[in-house]
């Protein structure tokens, strides 16, 4: 019995992990302008921000994403904050590398 109490109590706590993770657009090897289209989306979606993460060589294209969408797309765009960090990531032969991380937080400055 007690595990049937805790799981309707962890389906709710993931629940609200997805709901906050859902203006989070992770960048990867895609061109620039599929970044770009997402966040438009969230933005068309009625989100008041969005967070652009990158690891590793993707930093550069969450960087044009940003630009890009500020410049050509959303003009009112504001930069709320940018986080920097490191990860250390274990490789296949079991070796321990350093990979540079970025957050990007922007919000529509005409959001009412």
């Amino acid at each position: 019995m007690a595990r049937e109490k805790t799981k309707p109590e962890e389906e709710k706590a993931a629940k609200e992990k997805a709901t906050k993770a859902e203006n989070v657009v992770l960048i990867g090897r895609k061109p620039v302008m599929n970044y770009v289209v997402a966040c438009i989306t969230f933005f068309n979606a009625g989100e008041k921000k969005v967070v652009v993460k990158a690891r590793g060589r993707a930093i550069s294209r969450a960087v044009d994403t940003i630009e890009l969408l500020r410049r050509a797309f959303v003009k009112d765009l504001e930069i709320k904050n940018i986080a920097v960090g490191t990860e250390k990531l274990v490789r296949a032969e079991g070796q321990e590398s350093n990979v540079s991380t970025i957050e990007i937080t922007v919000t529509k400055a005409g959001s009412k």
